[in-house]
Protein backbone atom coordinates (compact mmCIF):
# COMPACT_ATOMS: atom_id res chain seq x y z
CA UNK A 1 0.00 0.00 0.00
CA UNK A 2 1.36 3.43 -1.01
CA UNK A 3 0.53 5.80 1.54
CA UNK A 4 0.32 9.75 0.96
CA UNK A 5 0.42 12.93 3.19
CA UNK A 6 0.13 11.64 6.63
CA UNK A 7 0.63 7.49 8.65
CA UNK A 8 0.86 -8.55 9.80
CA UNK A 9 -0.87 -10.07 11.06
CA UNK A 10 -4.64 -10.87 10.38
CA UNK A 11 -7.05 -13.54 12.20
CA UNK A 12 -9.21 -16.33 10.61
CA UNK A 13 -12.30 -14.29 10.32
CA UNK A 14 -15.15 -14.87 7.94
CA UNK A 15 -16.35 -11.88 5.80
CA UNK A 16 -20.28 -12.42 6.41
CA UNK A 17 -19.55 -12.73 10.43
CA UNK A 18 -18.13 -9.81 11.56
CA UNK A 19 -20.85 -8.69 14.18
CA UNK A 20 -22.23 -6.05 12.11
CA UNK A 21 -25.15 -6.74 9.47
CA UNK A 22 -24.97 -5.73 6.29
CA UNK A 23 -26.84 -2.58 4.88
CA UNK A 24 -27.21 -2.56 1.47
CA UNK A 25 -30.39 0.25 1.37
CA UNK A 26 -28.10 1.77 -0.88
CA UNK A 27 -26.25 -0.29 -3.16
CA UNK A 28 -26.46 -0.65 -6.74
CA UNK A 29 -24.96 -3.17 -9.04
CA UNK A 30 -24.73 -2.35 -13.09
CA UNK A 31 -23.27 -3.48 -15.83
CA UNK A 32 -21.26 -0.87 -17.27
CA UNK A 33 -22.59 -1.75 -21.10
CA UNK A 34 -26.24 -1.10 -20.20
CA UNK A 35 -27.95 2.51 -20.32
CA UNK A 36 -27.83 5.02 -17.56
CA UNK A 37 -31.43 4.62 -17.30
CA UNK A 38 -30.87 0.61 -16.28
CA UNK A 39 -28.72 1.86 -13.40
CA UNK A 40 -30.76 0.00 -9.94
CA UNK A 41 -30.65 1.97 -6.76
CA UNK A 42 -31.95 0.26 -3.41
CA UNK A 43 -32.77 -3.23 -5.38
CA UNK A 44 -32.35 -6.56 -3.49
CA UNK A 45 -30.09 -8.16 -5.04
CA UNK A 46 -29.42 -12.60 -4.58
CA UNK A 47 -25.68 -11.78 -5.34
CA UNK A 48 -25.80 -15.94 -5.78
CA UNK A 49 -27.40 -15.09 -9.39
CA UNK A 50 -24.04 -13.03 -10.25
CA UNK A 51 -21.87 -15.56 -11.73
CA UNK A 52 -19.14 -16.23 -14.24
CA UNK A 53 -17.36 -19.39 -14.93
CA UNK A 54 -14.39 -17.95 -16.00
CA UNK A 55 -13.84 -15.78 -12.76
CA UNK A 56 -11.48 -17.28 -9.95
CA UNK A 57 -12.36 -15.39 -6.89
CA UNK A 58 -8.67 -14.64 -4.97
CA UNK A 59 -6.62 -15.18 -7.90
CA UNK A 60 -5.63 -11.73 -8.66
CA UNK A 61 -3.45 -9.42 -7.59
CA UNK A 62 -4.52 -5.72 -6.14
CA UNK A 63 -2.70 -2.56 -5.13
CA UNK A 64 -4.31 0.08 -2.52
CA UNK A 65 -3.34 3.20 -2.73
CA UNK A 66 -4.62 5.98 0.56
CA UNK A 67 -4.45 9.68 0.85
CA UNK A 68 -5.03 11.78 3.92
CA UNK A 69 -5.29 11.03 7.23
CA UNK A 70 -4.40 8.17 9.48
CA UNK A 71 -8.35 6.90 9.88
CA UNK A 72 -7.88 6.43 5.82
CA UNK A 73 -4.79 4.62 6.59
CA UNK A 74 -6.83 2.29 9.27
CA UNK A 75 -9.37 1.22 6.53
CA UNK A 76 -7.30 0.65 3.76
CA UNK A 77 -5.31 -1.47 6.13
CA UNK A 78 -8.61 -3.70 6.43
CA UNK A 79 -9.73 -3.51 3.18
CA UNK A 80 -5.81 -5.36 2.53
CA UNK A 81 -6.07 -7.59 5.42
CA UNK A 82 -9.63 -9.08 3.87
CA UNK A 83 -8.72 -8.95 0.49
CA UNK A 84 -5.75 -11.40 1.65
CA UNK A 85 -7.74 -13.32 3.89
CA UNK A 86 -9.69 -14.24 0.66
CA UNK A 87 -6.42 -15.34 -1.45
CA UNK A 88 -5.91 -11.97 -3.21
CA UNK A 89 -2.23 -10.91 -3.64
CA UNK A 90 -1.62 -7.39 -2.27
CA UNK A 91 1.50 -5.89 -4.52
CA UNK A 92 3.04 -2.62 -4.06
CA UNK A 93 3.17 -1.21 -7.68
CA UNK A 94 0.51 -0.20 -9.94
CA UNK A 95 2.50 -2.26 -12.85
CA UNK A 96 1.92 -5.82 -11.10
CA UNK A 97 -2.03 -5.21 -9.88
CA UNK A 98 -5.00 -6.44 -11.90
CA UNK A 99 -6.85 -3.81 -9.83
CA UNK A 100 -6.24 -0.73 -8.24
CA UNK A 101 -8.05 0.59 -5.13
CA UNK A 102 -7.62 4.36 -4.50
CA UNK A 103 -8.67 5.53 -1.12
CA UNK A 104 -9.48 9.28 -1.20
CA UNK A 105 -8.95 12.45 0.64
CA UNK A 106 -11.57 15.33 0.13
CA UNK A 107 -9.52 17.82 2.66
CA UNK A 108 -7.81 19.92 0.18
CA UNK A 109 -7.96 20.94 -3.36
CA UNK A 110 -4.46 19.12 -3.96
CA UNK A 111 -4.93 15.73 -2.78
CA UNK A 112 -8.02 15.52 -4.85
CA UNK A 113 -6.45 16.31 -7.76
CA UNK A 114 -3.92 13.85 -7.17
CA UNK A 115 -7.01 11.16 -6.62
CA UNK A 116 -8.57 11.98 -10.05
CA UNK A 117 -4.79 12.05 -11.77
CA UNK A 118 -4.26 8.70 -10.32
CA UNK A 119 -7.57 7.09 -11.40
CA UNK A 120 -6.82 8.27 -14.91
CA UNK A 121 -3.11 6.48 -14.85
CA UNK A 122 -4.98 3.38 -13.74
CA UNK A 123 -7.50 2.95 -16.08
CA UNK A 124 -4.94 4.57 -19.22
CA UNK A 125 -2.77 1.33 -17.74
CA UNK A 126 -6.52 -0.76 -19.19
CA UNK A 127 -6.54 -2.02 -15.14
CA UNK A 128 -9.35 -1.84 -13.18
CA UNK A 129 -9.66 0.53 -10.93
CA UNK A 130 -12.14 0.93 -7.27
CA UNK A 131 -12.39 4.27 -5.22
CA UNK A 132 -13.30 4.34 -1.88
CA UNK A 133 -12.61 7.55 0.78
CA UNK A 134 -13.97 10.79 1.35
CA UNK A 135 -14.40 11.80 -2.38
CA UNK A 136 -15.79 9.12 -3.51
CA UNK A 137 -18.53 9.03 -0.97
CA UNK A 138 -19.16 12.53 -1.26
CA UNK A 139 -19.07 13.11 -4.89
CA UNK A 140 -20.46 9.53 -5.86
CA UNK A 141 -22.51 11.28 -8.78
CA UNK A 142 -18.98 13.33 -10.23
CA UNK A 143 -18.95 12.23 -13.98
CA UNK A 144 -15.15 11.11 -13.90
CA UNK A 145 -16.40 8.52 -11.43
CA UNK A 146 -19.17 7.16 -13.83
CA UNK A 147 -19.11 3.38 -14.58
CA UNK A 148 -16.77 2.50 -11.15
CA UNK A 149 -17.09 1.04 -8.08
CA UNK A 150 -17.39 2.65 -4.86
CA UNK A 151 -16.42 1.47 -1.23
CA UNK A 152 -18.53 3.70 0.78
CA UNK A 153 -16.64 5.29 4.21
CA UNK A 154 -18.83 2.74 6.18
CA UNK A 155 -18.93 -0.20 3.79
CA UNK A 156 -15.15 -1.32 3.86
CA UNK A 157 -15.86 -5.03 5.21
CA UNK A 158 -17.83 -4.78 1.51
CA UNK A 159 -14.58 -5.02 -0.33
CA UNK A 160 -14.16 -8.54 -0.67
CA UNK A 161 -17.60 -8.49 -2.69
CA UNK A 162 -17.06 -5.27 -4.45
CA UNK A 163 -13.34 -6.73 -5.82
CA UNK A 164 -14.99 -10.02 -7.17
CA UNK A 165 -17.75 -7.89 -8.91
CA UNK A 166 -16.10 -5.26 -10.47
CA UNK A 167 -13.38 -7.81 -12.06
CA UNK A 168 -16.15 -9.27 -12.74
CA UNK A 169 -16.94 -6.38 -15.78
CA UNK A 170 -19.92 -5.05 -12.80
CA UNK A 171 -20.36 -1.94 -11.20
CA UNK A 172 -20.78 -1.79 -7.29
CA UNK A 173 -21.46 0.94 -5.28
CA UNK A 174 -22.38 0.49 -1.37
CA UNK A 175 -22.56 3.98 -0.32
CA UNK A 176 -24.90 3.84 3.23
CA UNK A 177 -24.28 4.76 6.61
CA UNK A 178 -24.70 2.34 9.73
CA UNK A 179 -27.22 2.18 12.15
CA UNK A 180 -27.82 0.19 15.33
CA UNK A 181 -30.45 1.09 17.52
CA UNK A 182 -31.72 4.04 14.95
CA UNK A 183 -28.20 5.88 15.63
CA UNK A 184 -25.34 5.80 13.63
CA UNK A 185 -22.84 3.81 14.16
CA UNK A 186 -19.23 3.67 14.28
CA UNK A 187 -18.60 1.88 11.04
CA UNK A 188 -17.44 -1.57 9.82
CA UNK A 189 -16.32 -3.96 12.92
CA UNK A 190 -12.66 -3.42 13.93
CA UNK A 191 -12.14 -6.91 14.71
CA UNK A 192 -11.71 -7.26 11.07
CA UNK A 193 -8.10 -8.97 9.84
CA UNK A 194 -5.63 -6.22 8.90
CA UNK A 195 -2.24 -5.73 7.00
CA UNK A 196 -0.48 -2.72 8.44
CA UNK A 197 1.18 -0.53 6.99
CA UNK A 198 3.99 -0.70 9.92
CA UNK A 199 3.82 -3.64 11.84
CA UNK A 200 4.17 -1.77 15.22
CA UNK A 201 1.82 0.66 14.66
CA UNK A 202 -2.16 0.13 15.57
CA UNK A 203 -4.50 2.75 14.68
CA UNK A 204 -7.92 2.39 15.59
CA UNK A 205 -10.78 4.76 14.78
CA UNK A 206 -12.74 4.84 17.81
CA UNK A 207 -15.39 6.99 15.74
CA UNK A 208 -16.53 8.07 12.28
CA UNK A 209 -18.16 11.92 11.42
CA UNK A 210 -18.05 14.53 13.99
CA UNK A 211 -20.29 17.13 16.17
CA UNK A 212 -19.54 19.99 13.88
CA UNK A 213 -20.17 22.16 11.10
CA UNK A 214 -17.23 24.17 9.88
CA UNK A 215 -17.97 25.80 6.97
CA UNK A 216 -15.26 25.21 5.04
CA UNK A 217 -14.92 21.24 5.64
CA UNK A 218 -16.39 19.02 3.50
CA UNK A 219 -15.12 15.83 4.98
CA UNK A 220 -18.10 15.89 7.51
CA UNK A 221 -20.56 15.44 4.23
CA UNK A 222 -18.76 11.92 3.69
CA UNK A 223 -18.46 10.97 7.27
CA UNK A 224 -21.50 11.98 8.82
CA UNK A 225 -22.32 12.75 12.52
CA UNK A 226 -20.54 11.24 15.45
CA UNK A 227 -20.92 7.57 15.54
CA UNK A 228 -18.74 6.20 18.40
CA UNK A 229 -17.83 2.58 18.74
CA UNK A 230 -18.37 1.39 21.85
CA UNK A 231 -15.69 1.31 24.77
CA UNK A 232 -15.33 -2.95 24.93
CA UNK A 233 -15.17 -3.12 21.11
CA UNK A 234 -12.19 -0.31 20.76
CA UNK A 235 -10.11 -2.17 24.38
CA UNK A 236 -10.70 -5.91 22.61
CA UNK A 237 -9.31 -4.45 19.05
CA UNK A 238 -6.33 -2.79 21.16
CA UNK A 239 -6.00 -6.03 23.03
CA UNK A 240 -5.90 -8.04 19.31
CA UNK A 241 -3.15 -5.32 18.41
CA UNK A 242 -0.90 -5.98 20.95
CA UNK A 243 -0.45 -9.69 21.01
CA UNK A 244 0.01 -9.36 17.08
CA UNK A 245 3.46 -7.76 18.74
CA UNK A 246 1.70 -3.84 17.82
CA UNK A 247 4.40 -1.43 20.03
CA UNK A 248 2.24 1.87 19.46
CA UNK A 249 -1.19 2.46 19.39
CA UNK A 250 -2.86 5.23 17.63
CA UNK A 251 -5.90 6.41 18.29
CA UNK A 252 -7.90 8.61 15.99
CA UNK A 253 -10.99 10.00 14.51
CA UNK A 254 -12.01 12.83 12.64
CA UNK A 255 -12.36 14.26 16.36
CA UNK A 256 -11.30 12.40 19.26
CA UNK A 257 -11.91 14.95 22.18
CA UNK A 258 -15.67 13.86 20.78
CA UNK A 259 -16.12 10.69 21.68
CA UNK A 260 -18.55 8.68 22.87
CA UNK A 261 -21.12 12.00 23.79
CA UNK A 262 -23.51 9.67 21.61
CA UNK A 263 -23.38 6.84 23.61
CA UNK A 264 -23.34 8.40 27.08
CA UNK A 265 -19.09 7.94 27.59
CA UNK A 266 -16.28 9.94 26.57
CA UNK A 267 -12.88 10.17 25.77
CA UNK A 268 -11.11 10.07 29.21
CA UNK A 269 -13.42 7.03 30.05
CA UNK A 270 -11.95 5.06 26.98
CA UNK A 271 -8.64 6.33 27.35
CA UNK A 272 -8.27 5.06 30.96
CA UNK A 273 -9.66 1.94 30.08
CA UNK A 274 -6.84 1.37 27.09
CA UNK A 275 -4.55 2.24 28.86
CA UNK A 276 -5.20 -0.62 31.81
CA UNK A 277 -4.23 -3.40 29.21
CA UNK A 278 -1.23 -1.44 27.20
CA UNK A 279 2.09 -3.76 28.14
CA UNK A 280 4.49 -2.21 30.02
CA UNK A 281 7.08 -1.57 26.71
CA UNK A 282 4.29 -0.14 24.57
CA UNK A 283 2.66 3.55 23.96
CA UNK A 284 0.01 5.10 23.08
CA UNK A 285 -0.74 7.89 20.90
CA UNK A 286 -3.75 10.23 21.20
CA UNK A 287 -5.30 11.94 17.65
CA UNK A 288 -6.41 15.19 16.62
CA UNK A 289 -8.76 16.63 19.17
CA UNK A 290 -10.83 19.85 18.76
CA UNK A 291 -10.34 22.80 21.52
CA UNK A 292 -14.01 22.65 23.18
CA UNK A 293 -13.92 19.01 23.73
CA UNK A 294 -10.54 18.84 25.63
CA UNK A 295 -11.44 21.83 27.33
CA UNK A 296 -14.24 19.70 28.98
CA UNK A 297 -11.82 17.02 30.00
CA UNK A 298 -8.66 19.26 30.57
CA UNK A 299 -8.17 17.96 34.21
CA UNK A 300 -8.33 14.49 33.16
CA UNK A 301 -6.46 14.67 29.60
CA UNK A 302 -3.53 16.01 31.68
CA UNK A 303 -2.97 13.12 33.82
CA UNK A 304 -3.58 10.58 30.45
CA UNK A 305 -0.93 12.43 29.14
CA UNK A 306 1.33 12.37 32.24
CA UNK A 307 1.18 8.19 32.22
CA UNK A 308 4.22 6.42 31.47
CA UNK A 309 2.29 4.28 28.81
CA UNK A 310 0.98 7.94 26.67
CA UNK A 311 3.00 9.72 24.73
CA UNK A 312 2.90 13.82 25.95
CA UNK A 313 1.53 14.75 22.55
CA UNK A 314 -1.87 16.09 21.76
CA UNK A 315 -3.03 17.80 18.08
CA UNK A 316 -5.35 20.35 18.67
CA UNK A 317 -6.42 22.61 15.35
CA UNK A 318 -6.87 26.28 16.15
CA UNK A 319 -7.03 27.29 12.52
CA UNK A 320 -6.40 31.65 12.93
CA UNK A 321 -5.79 33.43 15.66
CA UNK A 322 -9.03 35.63 15.16
CA UNK A 323 -12.51 35.16 17.19
CA UNK A 324 -14.33 37.17 14.27
CA UNK A 325 -12.73 34.51 12.03
CA UNK A 326 -13.21 31.49 13.96
CA UNK A 327 -17.01 32.56 13.95
CA UNK A 328 -17.30 32.50 10.51
CA UNK A 329 -15.19 29.50 10.56
CA UNK A 330 -18.39 27.68 12.56
CA UNK A 331 -15.38 26.64 14.99
CA UNK A 332 -17.53 26.77 18.42
CA UNK A 333 -14.86 28.15 20.37
CA UNK A 334 -12.67 31.47 21.09
CA UNK A 335 -9.03 32.15 21.06
CA UNK A 336 -9.24 32.73 24.78
CA UNK A 337 -10.34 29.11 25.00
CA UNK A 338 -7.54 27.72 23.09
CA UNK A 339 -4.99 29.77 25.12
CA UNK A 340 -6.30 28.17 28.41
CA UNK A 341 -5.85 24.83 27.08
CA UNK A 342 -2.16 25.59 25.81
CA UNK A 343 -0.93 27.05 29.00
CA UNK A 344 -2.80 24.83 31.57
CA UNK A 345 -1.20 21.80 29.79
CA UNK A 346 2.26 23.96 29.95
CA UNK A 347 2.14 24.59 33.18
CA UNK A 348 1.66 21.06 34.07
CA UNK A 349 3.70 19.06 31.06
CA UNK A 350 6.44 21.79 30.21
CA UNK A 351 7.70 19.84 27.81
CA UNK A 352 4.69 18.12 26.13
CA UNK A 353 4.02 18.52 22.15
CA UNK A 354 1.80 20.52 20.93
CA UNK A 355 0.87 20.39 17.23
CA UNK A 356 -1.80 23.08 15.79
CA UNK A 357 -3.13 23.69 12.14
CA UNK A 358 -3.96 27.48 10.49
CA UNK A 359 -5.68 28.45 7.40
CA UNK A 360 -4.44 31.13 5.76
CA UNK A 361 -6.72 33.77 3.44
CA UNK A 362 -10.39 32.13 4.91
CA UNK A 363 -12.81 34.16 3.06
CA UNK A 364 -13.41 36.92 5.67
CA UNK A 365 -10.02 37.21 6.98
CA UNK A 366 -8.00 40.64 7.08
CA UNK A 367 -4.94 41.50 7.25
CA UNK A 368 -5.23 42.30 10.87
CA UNK A 369 -6.92 38.80 10.98
CA UNK A 370 -4.34 37.51 10.03
CA UNK A 371 -1.52 39.21 11.84
CA UNK A 372 -3.45 37.91 14.72
CA UNK A 373 -2.58 34.36 13.94
CA UNK A 374 0.74 35.26 13.88
CA UNK A 375 0.69 36.62 17.04
CA UNK A 376 -0.57 33.52 18.04
CA UNK A 377 2.23 31.57 16.66
CA UNK A 378 4.76 33.61 17.56
CA UNK A 379 3.08 33.18 21.51
CA UNK A 380 3.59 29.72 21.58
CA UNK A 381 6.04 28.22 19.20
CA UNK A 382 3.92 25.84 17.84
CA UNK A 383 7.12 22.73 17.22
CA UNK A 384 4.77 21.65 14.99
CA UNK A 385 2.61 23.63 12.31
CA UNK A 386 0.18 22.66 9.98
CA UNK A 387 0.10 25.62 7.00
CA UNK A 388 -2.90 25.12 4.94
CA UNK A 389 -4.14 27.56 2.00
CA UNK A 390 -7.51 28.40 1.84
CA UNK A 391 -9.31 25.41 -0.75
CA UNK A 392 -13.13 26.50 -1.53
CA UNK A 393 -14.55 22.99 -0.90
CA UNK A 394 -17.35 22.37 -3.06
CA UNK A 395 -20.63 22.22 -1.79
CA UNK A 396 -19.24 23.67 1.16
CA UNK A 397 -20.67 27.60 2.66
CA UNK A 398 -17.31 28.71 2.90
CA UNK A 399 -17.01 28.40 -1.10
CA UNK A 400 -19.83 30.55 -1.74
CA UNK A 401 -18.03 33.17 0.47
CA UNK A 402 -16.25 35.85 -1.40
CA UNK A 403 -12.79 35.06 -1.52
CA UNK A 404 -9.50 36.80 -0.79
CA UNK A 405 -6.76 36.70 -3.97
CA UNK A 406 -4.92 33.65 -4.77
CA UNK A 407 -1.39 36.24 -4.74
CA UNK A 408 -2.70 37.63 -1.01
CA UNK A 409 -3.50 33.88 0.01
CA UNK A 410 -0.16 32.77 -1.18
CA UNK A 411 1.58 35.70 0.10
CA UNK A 412 0.14 35.03 3.80
CA UNK A 413 0.76 31.29 4.29
CA UNK A 414 4.56 32.28 3.10
CA UNK A 415 4.73 34.48 6.01
CA UNK A 416 3.16 31.92 8.51
CA UNK A 417 6.28 29.80 6.80
CA UNK A 418 8.99 32.32 7.45
CA UNK A 419 7.81 32.59 10.89
CA UNK A 420 7.36 28.52 11.94
CA UNK A 421 10.82 28.23 10.20
CA UNK A 422 12.53 31.03 12.33
CA UNK A 423 12.97 28.93 15.33
CA UNK A 424 14.26 25.85 16.26
CA UNK A 425 11.92 23.94 19.10
CA UNK A 426 15.00 21.64 20.00
CA UNK A 427 17.54 24.25 20.07
CA UNK A 428 19.80 23.73 23.64
CA UNK A 429 18.90 20.19 23.35
CA UNK A 430 22.58 18.78 22.48
CA UNK A 431 23.63 16.42 25.55
CA UNK A 432 20.43 15.53 27.04
CA UNK A 433 19.57 12.24 27.35
CA UNK A 434 15.87 10.38 26.36
CA UNK A 435 14.78 6.71 26.15
CA UNK A 436 13.40 6.72 22.97
CA UNK A 437 10.90 3.66 20.74
CA UNK A 438 12.32 2.63 17.72
CA UNK A 439 9.22 2.13 15.01
CA UNK A 440 10.48 3.02 11.83
CA UNK A 441 12.83 3.39 8.81
CA UNK A 442 13.90 7.37 7.89
CA UNK A 443 13.37 7.85 4.55
CA UNK A 444 17.43 8.08 3.99
CA UNK A 445 17.40 4.43 4.91
CA UNK A 446 20.43 5.33 7.25
CA UNK A 447 18.45 6.06 10.29
CA UNK A 448 15.74 4.51 12.56
CA UNK A 449 13.37 6.57 13.81
CA UNK A 450 11.79 6.89 17.57
CA UNK A 451 10.51 9.34 19.21
CA UNK A 452 10.58 9.95 23.84
CA UNK A 453 7.95 10.47 25.58
CA UNK A 454 6.92 13.87 24.36
CA UNK A 455 6.45 12.16 20.49
CA UNK A 456 9.64 14.14 19.75
CA UNK A 457 11.68 12.74 17.00
CA UNK A 458 14.81 11.52 17.03
CA UNK A 459 17.04 9.35 14.77
CA UNK A 460 19.49 6.87 15.62
CA UNK A 461 22.31 5.13 12.79
CA UNK A 462 20.29 2.29 11.32
CA UNK A 463 23.91 0.48 11.58
CA UNK A 464 24.63 0.41 14.96
CA UNK A 465 23.42 -3.26 16.25
CA UNK A 466 21.59 -2.02 19.40
CA UNK A 467 18.81 -0.21 17.18
CA UNK A 468 16.19 -2.51 16.46
CA UNK A 469 12.86 -1.88 15.36
CA UNK A 470 10.70 -2.41 18.34
CA UNK A 471 13.19 -1.33 21.04
CA UNK A 472 13.84 0.78 24.08
CA UNK A 473 17.02 2.38 23.24
CA UNK A 474 18.92 5.59 25.51
CA UNK A 475 20.28 7.87 23.79
CA UNK A 476 22.44 11.19 24.36
CA UNK A 477 21.05 14.04 21.62
CA UNK A 478 24.43 14.73 19.08
CA UNK A 479 22.53 17.09 16.47
CA UNK A 480 19.27 18.86 16.31
CA UNK A 481 17.24 19.87 13.29
CA UNK A 482 14.03 22.03 12.80
CA UNK A 483 12.10 18.43 13.01
CA UNK A 484 14.26 16.36 14.71
CA UNK A 485 17.45 15.44 17.00
CA UNK A 486 19.89 12.95 16.13
CA UNK A 487 20.64 10.55 18.88
CA UNK A 488 23.79 8.49 20.11
CA UNK A 489 22.80 5.05 21.76
CA UNK A 490 24.22 4.89 25.12
CA UNK A 491 22.00 1.50 25.88
CA UNK A 492 19.48 -1.07 24.04
CA UNK A 493 19.56 -2.63 27.75
CA UNK A 494 16.64 -1.12 29.59
CA UNK A 495 14.54 -1.14 32.50
CA UNK A 496 10.46 -1.05 32.16
CA UNK A 497 9.01 1.82 29.95
CA UNK A 498 7.71 3.31 33.67
CA UNK A 499 11.05 3.92 34.34
CA UNK A 500 11.39 6.54 30.98
CA UNK A 501 9.32 9.03 32.90
CA UNK A 502 11.46 9.73 35.90
CA UNK A 503 14.58 9.57 34.14
CA UNK A 504 13.88 11.57 30.62
CA UNK A 505 11.66 14.44 32.93
CA UNK A 506 11.78 14.04 36.20
CA UNK A 507 16.17 13.91 36.58
CA UNK A 508 15.48 16.82 33.87
CA UNK A 509 15.04 19.22 36.79
CA UNK A 510 11.12 19.15 36.39
CA UNK A 511 9.83 17.64 39.52
CA UNK A 512 8.71 20.68 41.13
CA UNK A 513 6.55 21.73 38.46
CA UNK A 514 3.80 18.78 37.63
CA UNK A 515 1.52 18.65 40.75
CA UNK A 516 -0.04 15.13 40.33
CA UNK A 517 -0.74 12.26 38.92
CA UNK A 518 -2.39 10.22 41.44
CA UNK A 519 -3.33 13.10 43.49
CA UNK A 520 -0.07 12.70 45.59
CA UNK A 521 2.79 15.03 44.97
CA UNK A 522 4.73 14.77 41.79
CA UNK A 523 7.96 14.88 44.38
CA UNK A 524 6.90 11.90 46.32
CA UNK A 525 6.75 9.93 42.99
CA UNK A 526 9.95 11.46 41.91
CA UNK A 527 11.78 10.40 44.50
CA UNK A 528 10.27 6.82 44.32
CA UNK A 529 11.08 6.68 40.64
CA UNK A 530 14.59 7.72 41.78
CA UNK A 531 14.97 4.92 44.27
CA UNK A 532 13.67 2.57 41.79
CA UNK A 533 16.48 3.90 39.18
CA UNK A 534 19.07 4.13 41.87
CA UNK A 535 18.44 0.15 42.48
CA UNK A 536 18.87 -1.22 39.39
CA UNK A 537 21.57 0.92 38.18
CA UNK A 538 23.06 -1.01 41.32
CA UNK A 539 21.64 -4.48 39.86
CA UNK A 540 23.16 -4.04 36.63
CA UNK A 541 26.69 -2.49 38.01
CA UNK A 542 26.40 -6.39 40.17
CA UNK A 543 25.50 -8.27 37.24
CA UNK A 544 28.22 -7.31 34.81
CA UNK A 545 30.68 -8.08 37.96
CA UNK A 546 29.62 -10.81 38.17
CA UNK A 547 29.88 -11.94 34.34
CA UNK A 548 33.26 -10.68 34.37
CA UNK A 549 34.20 -12.73 37.24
Amino acid sequence: MVVEDIEDCFGQLEVESLGRSPDRSFAIRYNPRRNKSDTVENESTDWNLIQNDCFLPGKHSIFVRSWGCTHNTSDSEYMMGLLAQSGYEIVDNISKADLCILNSCTVKNPAEDQFRNEIQNVLNQNKKVIVSGCVSQSDYRASYLENISIIGVHQIDKVVEIVEETLKGNVVRYLSFRKQDNKKAGGASLQMPKIRRNKLIEIIAISTGCLNSCTYCKTKHARGKLGSYSIDEIVSRAQTAFEEGCKELWITSEDTGAYGRDIGTNLPELLNKIIKIIPEDCMMRIGMTNPPYILNHLDEMIKILLHPRVYAFLHIPVQSGCDEVLYDMKREYCIEDFCVIVEKIRKHIPDCTIATDIICGFPSETSDNFELSLNLVRKYKFPILFINQFYPRPGTPAAKMKRVPTNEVKNRSKKMTDLFNSYCPYENRNGQRYRILITEESKDRKHLVGHNKFYEQILVAKGDPRSRLGKWVEVKIIKTGKHYMIGEILSSSLPPASFLFAQSYLLNGNSNIIKTITTKPIKTIGIVFIGCLVLYRLSRIVFSHQRLK
